[in-house]
């Protein structure tokens, strides 16, 4: 299974969703089975390094965050199983890049599997504009959504 995480510059939230899953998978046993990989709906980051305070913010948590920002491509949308966006405005630019339903159907938002989104705006916020308080709250909404997103995908592998 591929699995694509999506924000807007690929150097906050989509790569930390990539770490966080990544771990979680991991634990699960299933990194041969799961392809994970990050992206943004925006070019002007591409090559970049991830936002440093994210960086602090994984190390905090025990998590290493390498990489380098890439933004998403249509055949990304083809090639992966799962491309979850990390708000709706990257929700609704993935669909415009989708050529047909089934391409549809593959793109999600994070916060579908976050338990404590239930009646709240179904976005990751962007820590972007904020300090180390937005970013470590990112992570517990990262955290929790990606918790039960890797119960599900352990569910999917199951024979």
């Amino acid at each position: 299974m591929r699995v694509l995480f999506v924000c807007l510059g690929n150097i906050c939230r989509s790569p930390t969703a990539e770490v966080v899953f990544r771990q979680k998978i991991a634990d699960r046993g299933l990194l041969t089975e799961v392809e994970i990989d990050s992206a943004g709906t925006g070019g002007w980051h591409a090559g970049n390094a991830p936002d440093r305070r994210a960086i602090v913010e994984a190390e905090q948590r025990g998590l290493s965050m390498t990489g380098r920002a890439r933004q998403v491509t249509a055949s990304d949308l083809r090639d992966f199983d799962l491309v979850i966006a990390m708000d709706e405005s990257n929700r609704r630019d993935l669909l415009a890049l989708a050529t047909d339903d089934e391409i549809r159907e593959r793109v999600q938002l994070l916060r579908d599997w976050d338990p404590e989104a239930a009646g709240h705006d179904r976005g990751v916020p962007d820590p972007y504009y904020g300090g180390a308080r937005e970013f470590a709250e990112m992570f517990d909404i990262v955290d929790r959504a990606c918790e039960r997103l890797a119960d599900d995908v352990a569910t999917r592998l199951s024979p």
